[in-house]
């Protein structure tokens, strides 16, 4: 009864209202975009956008300016640079090898010759989630509005490039200007979620519910709507659970996710089907983009 009584005080305090609201944007767009990591299988982009962040950081604290404006900046430069890059899925694993070795070194270079406090930029990467501000909670609203929009109008496109990019290439789809729009997105998503769970972390908030939604969706447009609908009671449940239990968020976010994916994948294989099989039959019937 106190544990219930404590809980309904801690729900009226700013700064978890906050956080709740800014979890429930995150579990809008965020899962989406991890429906394009996993089909464009860029699982490295993650490992890569945080020590793009970290650089970002980094020069913030450098110059002065806001370190987590510059770890966006930062990142959605560099999702647009790899995109060049991206023209095969193992070209693109590569960019982002490349990309995270050069960020890091670069990030480590200036916080070494700066003499600014190594510490304080690796903590903003360990999320601070009661600290979420207006700018937070402005970038996340757009990622919920943007990138389910995105999936919508471009769904026909977007079905083709995660099925196979040389079979959108053949029908005509933008795959290059396409990419580069996918992959900014995913590069300001991740940063994006840094305050949330940090970006060690960014797992619960992007991969996670699209790994689940993939085994539960039969399109596109399932897996995109099973993600979004994953994602917000992941994070509900888990910051509810975090506040409960007066434990950090970050983690049971990661844990929560992690149990939906493992009862998911108990359900039997012949019970579901991946959208992939019927998106290369439905791609080749423009007539009926709304079947992606």
């Amino acid at each position: 009864m106190n544990l219930a009584a404590d809980l309904g005080e801690l729900l009226q305090l700013l700064p978890v209202q906050r956080a709740g609201f800014a979890l429930l944007l995150a579990a809008v767009g965020l899962p989406v975009v991890g429906v394009v990591i996993v089909g464009l299988d860029i699982m490295p982009v993650r490992f890569a956008m945080m020590h793009v962040a970290l650089l970002g950081i980094a020069v913030g604290l450098l110059t002065g300016l806001d370190p987590m404006g510059c770890a966006l900046v930062a990142c959605a430069l560099a999702g647009a640079g790899v995109a060049p890059l991206a023209r095969t899925p193992d070209g693109l694993s590569g960019a982002m090898g490349l990309l995270m070795s050069l960020a890091i070194a670069a990030a480590l270079l200036v916080l070494a010759v700066s003499g600014v406090n190594a510490s304080g930029a690796f903590a903003l990467l360990w999320g601070s989630i009661l600290s979420v501000g207006t700018a937070d909670l402005v970038v996340l609203g757009l990622l919920a509005v943007l990138v389910p929009g995105l999936f919508w109008w471009k769904r026909r496109d977007l079905a083709l490039l995660l099925y196979d990019r040389e079979l959108a290439l053949c029908s005509g789809v933008p795959v290059r200007a396409l990419t580069l729009v996918l992959l900014v997105l995913v590069a300001v998503a991740v940063a994006g979620a840094i305050k949330l769970t940090g970006a060690l972390l960014v797992d619960a908030l992007t991969l996670l519910p699209a790994l689940a939604a993939r085994r539960l969706g039969t399109s596109l447009k399932s897996i995109t709507l099973w993600a979004i609908t994953i994602g917000v009671a992941v994070n509900l449940t888990g910051f509810l659970i975090a506040l409960w239990l007066d434990w950090p968020p970050g983690p049971v976010l990661v844990l929560t996710a992690g149990a939906v994916v493992l009862a998911v994948h108990l359900i039997p294989e012949r019970r579901t089907r991946s959208w992939r099989a019927p998106a290369s039959t439905s791609a080749s019937l423009p007539s009926s983009p709304s079947s992606h």
